[in-house]
């Protein structure tokens, strides 16, 4: 799979520039759960918002 070399790339170099030593079952958790999360938030980023309309004075103590 092309995805998953670039994950095990990715956190690899993440884990080498923070000093951490990660194990090859830690390595494939992280890729695991990369997997499972990375498809939904690709649809999401995906998502065209520039017809919305911002909304004016939103209450953020309320729900939408």
């Amino acid at each position: 799979m092309e995805g998953s070399d670039h994950a095990a790339d990715f956190i690899a170099s993440g884990l080498a520039l923070l000093g951490i030593e990660a194990d090859e079952i830690e390595i494939a958790v992280m890729g695991a759960f990369h997997q499972l999360l990375w498809p939904p938030l690709q649809e999401m980023l995906a998502i065209d918002t520039s017809e919305l309309a911002p909304e004016r004075n939103p209450d953020l103590s309320k729900a939408p």
